[in-house]
């Protein structure tokens, strides 16, 4: 009996951590937590000038779960802009730990308007318009993906 009871308890605590191993980092998605909880997106990365550059312009639309994610090779000053952007984008720029420093909710379609992010920024992650009021996300808010696992990340994966 007690032998049976053990195999259950084993396979019990199994099944509990199936998930959250299931949840470890994948490429191609980032989540995010704080106190309000915790969501997750699908993201294309941009991690190149070329990329960076050409963004989410001419998309006539972005699928709910899904974002863009700008990395940099270190953190630096950025400013993002609208142009060419047929629909409206929350941008959230991140440190290189991985936290939201500042979000910009609703930034509107084809404006010129320079959007500043700060003087750090080593990521930004661009989602449909009103997702952060929505979710929560708010400077502070942490974000988890590889990019930030070798910088002292506060969500390592």
């Amino acid at each position: 009996m007690l032998r049976r009871l053990l195999c259950w308890s084993f396979a019990a605590a199994a099944l509990i951590a199936a998930p959250a191993l299931a949840a470890d980092c994948q490429p191609g998605r980032v989540d995010l937590r704080g106190s309000w909880g915790q969501t997750g997106f699908s993201v294309e990365i941009a991690d190149d000038e070329q990329e960076r550059a050409q963004g989410l312009m001419f998309r006539e639309n972005l699928p709910r779960g899904a974002g863009m994610l700008f990395v940099y090779d270190h953190p630096q000053p950025a400013a993002f802009w609208m142009k060419n952007t047929l629909i409206p984008l929350d941008i959230i720029f991140l440190d290189k730990s991985g936290q939201v420093t500042s979000v910009h909710e609703n930034a509107r379609p084809g404006d010129l308007t320079p959007i500043p992010g700060g003087d750090q920024v080593f990521a930004v992650l661009e989602i449909n318009g009103g997702l952060a009021r929505r979710y929560g996300i708010a400077a502070g808010t942490e974000m988890r993906h590889e990019i930030f696992s070798a910088s002292g990340a506060v969500w390592p994966c």
